[in-house]
């Protein structure tokens, strides 16, 4: 009797410590750190204040939350809040929920001395100017319809993944938006996105901006590209404009700006 309690100890004990280590599986970015400590001194700082220790028996800082275990816990905490309490519920996009939990995961050992937000407003400038981004890119009614329109990115895309694509635009492509070479029967090339696809069709925006509708059975050659046709901004941008660009595209949440 006394192994059976045993052993039902371990197993309990090996399944919490299971799911802790499945609260936070792997690294959080950098980017998505700071942008979450970015938000939680918008939102959050009234109630729990700057070091997270403003509402009494809640330390945020110490990693440990009273209702919540994992991310998707967290989350679930975050966006429904906590009836009965002053824990109220917070409308954050997908990418905003990413940062806020990113910061919050390692809110004890961020340095905020070291984080240098980017500035919005000059990083809509390098956008619309030396970047050079509305020759291919849409934002709004301004820019090009040649690649992915980014009037939403902010919202829908991490910090993280918008300032890889930053830096190695190949590495986060979707596969829908991938670079498209065609080859007709006739010998005519047409170079584009694809945009949908399906066993007999494939769609795609050329670099022209027509949208054209091919049957695949018309088709030579038809090469889907792992190359992003968009150049990094690694060595071309300083750490600073990096910063801004990304502050700005961060702040495109579907309106027109």
């Amino acid at each position: 009797m006394a192994g059976r309690f045993f052993l039902a100890f371990i197993f309990i004990a090996l399944a919490v410590d299971v799911r802790a280590q499945q609260a936070h599986p792997g690294e959080y970015a950098p980017a998505d750190i700071g942008y979450g400590a970015r938000l939680y001194d918008a939102q959050c700082t009234t109630c729990h204040g700057a070091n997270g220790d403003g509402v009494g028996g809640v330390d945020l800082r110490s990693g440990k939350f009273r209702n919540a275990v994992t991310d998707q816990d967290l989350t679930r905490v975050i966006t429904g809040g906590i009836p009965g309490t002053g824990m109220q519920a917070f409308k954050f996009d997908a990418a905003e929920i990413t940062g806020i939990i990113a910061y919050l995961r390692n809110m004890n050992a961020f340095d905020r001395g070291s984080a240098k937000p980017g500035d919005s407003s000059r990083g809509r400038v390098l956008f619309e100017g030396r970047g050079g981004c509305l020759r291919c890119h849409r934002v709004g009614a301004s820019g090009s319809r040649v690649a992915p329109n980014l009037s939403d990115v902010g919202a829908v895309r991490s910090a993280a993944s918008i300032q890889r694509s930053l830096v190695e635009p190949s590495s986060q492509m979707m596969p829908i938006n991938r670079p498209v070479r065609i080859v007709m029967q006739d010998g005519r090339v047409i170079n584009g996105r694809r945009l949908n696809e399906d066993t007999y069709t494939v769609q795609v925006i050329d670099d022209q901006e027509r949208l054209v509708s091919l049957t695949k059975a018309d088709l030579r050659e038809y090469t889907i590209l792992t190359t992003s046709p968009m150049p990094s901004f690694r060595e071309t941008l300083r750490a600073e404009e990096l910063a801004d660009l990304l502050a700005y595209l961060l702040s495109l949440k579907g309106a027109t700006p």
